[in-house]
């Protein structure tokens, strides 16, 4: 029996959903839209998926494609602001904002990365949202191309071509200095 199949007729297990994905949603879309409304649109992502259990066909198996495609939606709404976060870490050279900038264990991680995540950031915001889309659900939230399409109701080919076309973009804007597995 799938995760969703009893949620149906039982709300009560729909919990142990929300248990089971609330972390990877929120980290995924902290990484698109910012921790300022990660909480709001990760909460919003289940109180859809709680909405829509339903209509959840049981044969898809695994609830954690369809709660990313729901999440990408959303997140969707909010691509203005995510690309105003994109063209600001762009001005500002790739420098993190000031409020996570006393954590110092991640200092030494960020100076390597800080000299391309400029040019990462204005690529991202360069990007069609659907391409950017299939990018930062198999980069950030590591789904399969596969559950990528699955995730946003697109055919498994133009996901494929989505995610080719975003990553030939992504080695453009950064050149040789990074590698990107295909």
């Amino acid at each position: 029996m799938t995760e969703l199949e009893t949620a149906p007729r039982a709300p009560e297990h729909f919990t142990a959903v929300f248990d089971r994905h609330y972390r990877d949603i929120y980290a995924y879309v902290a990484r698109r839209l910012g921790p300022d409304l990660a909480e709001d649109v990760a909460s919003e992502t289940f109180l859809t998926a709680f909405d829509r259990r339903q209509s959840y066909d049981p044969a898809r198996g695994d609830a954690r494609p369809w709660l990313f495609g729901i999440a990408s939606n959303l997140v969707a709404r909010h691509v203005r602001a995510e690309s105003r976060r994109y063209k600001a870490l762009a001005r500002a050279g790739g420098r993190e904002p000031r409020e996570t900038e006393f954590h110092a264990d991640a200092i030494a991680g960020r100076l390597d990365a800080a000299a391309v995540r400029g040019r990462l950031a204005t690529a991202l915001a360069g990007l069609p949202e659907p391409v950017r889309a299939v990018l930062l659900l198999v980069a950030w939230a590591g789904l399969s191309q596969q559950e990528a399409a699955e995730a946003l109701g697109i055919p498994a080919g133009t996901a494929r071509s989505r995610l080719h076309r975003a990553r030939q973009e992504m080695r453009q804007a950064l050149g040789a200095e990074i590698e990107m597995d295909e």
